[in-house]
């Protein structure tokens, strides 16, 4: 059984997180980054990390809590060097929703960016309806060595624009969905060292459950969609995109770790 790694999920929005890890192992899923998006989900993030191997944390504002920055910032920085913790955010811009406004936003990604550069830890960047924006920030600023673009839903030319920066993609059960050709188009020319797979559980469940709650299990048929649209095997992508996260998280991060 090829060994997975869920790059990106959110325990804490979970039901039972302990039976989905339980399932997901059972699935070949060895490794799960799971994923905060402010001060509480980021301090369960921890948590879990601290009590299941397998499991590893970061910490940060989602976009959409963005104008939370001054009420939750100190406590995610320290929170940030706790054990376990290989990345910051999710961060970025989501210029869809703007439940946080875009200058809220801007400040936030920007804090994130620095911390993460100052830590040496991933960032992992989210995008909508923002890629001019996400680009300007981190073209402007010094990052990390690794950046992480999560939940990838641009095209051809997104992509080599986020390669050319040196980041790693990271796919989702979107690379599954009828109507997205342009995201498997991007999957097909990531680089085996920059491609990762996620499920972004509980959203976004992938073909064949589509209509269900996501989980961490479901990264295997994210693999193999990715698979499919790179025209390998998808052991193949199973084996590259742990190697991927063992890099980008760290050791600890990825089977074979």
């Amino acid at each position: 059984m090829a060994a997975w790694t869920d790059s990106h999920c959110h325990l804490p929005s979970l039901d039972e997180p302990e039976a989905a890890l339980e399932r997901a192992h059972a699935a070949g899923v060895m490794q799960v980054v799971s994923v905060g998006t402010d001060l509480a989900s980021s301090e369960q993030c921890v948590a879990l990390a601290a009590a299941h191997a397998g499991v590893s944390a970061t910490v940060g504002l989602h976009p959409h809590d963005a104008s939370r920055l001054d009420a939750e910032w100190d406590a995610l920085e320290r929170l940030a060097r706790s054990d376990g913790v290989v990345g910051i955010g999710e961060t970025g811009f989501d210029l869809h929703y703007r439940h946080s406004p875009p200058a809220d936003q801007e400040r936030a990604f920007r804090a994130h960016v620095r911390l993460a550069h100052r830590l040496g830890l991933a960032l992992v960047v989210h995008t909508r309806e923002a890629w001019d924006d996400t680009f300007r920030v981190l073209e402007s600023e010094d990052r990390p060595a690794e950046v992480v673009f999560h939940c990838f839903t641009g095209g051809p030319a997104e992509a080599h624009r986020a390669l050319r920066l040196g980041a790693s993609l990271s796919f989702s059960g979107i690379a599954s969905f009828k109507g997205a050709d342009d995201v498997r188009e991007a999957a097909a020319l990531t680089p085996p060292d920059r491609l990762l797979v996620e499920t972004d559980a509980p959203y976004l469940a992938p073909v064949p459950h589509r209509g269900r709650r996501n989980e961490p299990a479901f990264v295997v048929d994210v693999g193999r969609a990715v698979a499919g649209a790179r025209g390998e095997p998808a052991e193949r992508v199973a084996e590259a995109s742990a190697a991927t996260a063992r890099r980008v998280f760290g050791p600890g991060s990825g089977p074979g770790g």
